[in-house]
């Protein structure tokens, strides 16, 4: 059995391969710069070179039974934009395209719980509702609903995919690191002042990847699946964080708005001057207007999808940004 894999020098590719190489599968990954994916030697998996970008290394796809599409650019910077929809958007259609040519048996494709509608009420929101592109508030956000919508017409043409829609995953191995990784690295580097009013719906990356493998084998064409697991109170995940790294925890509440007016300084003005992305994206303030919550039941029920207690992913997420972020501790101790 040989899969195909995209986005597995990243966070949830490279557990997934670490899943399915557990599992006896061969694995072909897809990658931009081979030389900067040592850690993928360890999973003894065959690396090709390539970029949604261009479609590059996808006629690799052939002699492959099974894709899993894992690979998106994830930013909340508008100047990423573009290549957004570059990526996940038409990088997802060219894929599909190579995988009817290549007569693949199934795709897994990782979408978000970006694409779906949140509860005005703040109830946890299931795979029923679709985001509006037109009304979401990041590039990021619609790139991947437009994406997701290419993968549903594919299976209207007959092509046999599952989605599955990861929430906030956390864990160890977080290596650009994601939005939320470096959340957790400012927490765990004591650069996390407070928290602000929102929610979010956090799950063990580890659980994520055995997600994959579910959807692979019990899931149904043309259906998607939140792969979560606990709603959490942005405090509360901010508050359990630091307990874990041996930090403070902070106590100000900062409203919304004045996060806004944080980030606007921070990307229209600081970022400019800097060259650097925002620390803190006006998108990203606009998406923790509503509470993030969700039910992952449909993929309990469906998939057998059991994930695990979150305060354990998050501590192997602190001790995994601890040990690769040693330096910046060995000043703090000998200041």
């Amino acid at each position: 059995m040989r899969a195909f894999v995209t986005g597995a020098s990243g966070f949830i590719g490279y557990h997934v391969a670490r899943v399915l190489r557990q599992h006896g599968w061969q694995v072909r990954a897809l990658v931009r710069n081979p030389e900067a994916v040592s850690r993928l030697s360890s999973l003894d998996v065959e690396l090709v070179p390539g970029d949604l970008a261009t479609g590059e290394g996808l006629e690799h796809i052939h002699g492959c039974e099974t894709v899993f599409h894992v690979a998106a650019l994830y930013s909340l910077n508008r100047r990423d934009g573009p290549l957004m929809y570059q990526v996940n958007v038409e990088g997802t259609r060219r894929l599909l395209e190579t995988c009817e040519r290549a007569r693949v048996e199934r795709v897994v494709y990782t979408s978000s719980t970006a694409t779906v509608a949140l509860s005005s009420g703040g109830e946890p929101a299931d795979e029923r509702r679709f985001a509006n592109p037109d009304e979401v508030e990041s590039d990021y956000k619609k790139s991947k609903i437009l994406a997701e919508q290419v993968v549903l017409q594919a299976c209207e043409r007959g092509l046999d995919a599952v989605v599955v829609n990861p929430s906030t995953p956390v864990g160890p191995g977080d290596v650009k690191p994601t939005p939320t990784g470096k959340i957790i690295l400012d927490i765990v580097q004591g650069r996390m002042p407070g928290y602000a009013d929102t929610g979010l719906n956090v799950v063990a990356v580890e659980d994520v990847a055995e997600g994959h493998l579910l959807a692979l084998e019990r899931g149904q064409q043309g259906q998607r699946y939140i792969l979560g697991g606990d709603n959490m109170h942005f405090r509360d995940l901010v508050a359990r964080t630091a307990q874990l790294a041996g930090r403070p925890v902070p106590r100000l509440r900062v409203p919304l708005w004045l996060a806004y007016v944080a980030a606007a300084v921070d990307e229209w003005i600081v970022t400019p001057v800097t060259g650097r992305g925002p620390r803190i994206p006006v998108d990203g303030v606009k998406l923790a207007r509503t509470p993030m919550y969700f039910s992952a039941e449909k993929a309990r029920r469906e998939l057998g999808f059991s994930p695990s207690a979150v305060d354990a992913a998050l501590a192997r997420a602190v001790a995994w940004f601890q040990r690769e972020y040693p330096e910046k501790r060995e000043r703090r101790r000998r200041a």
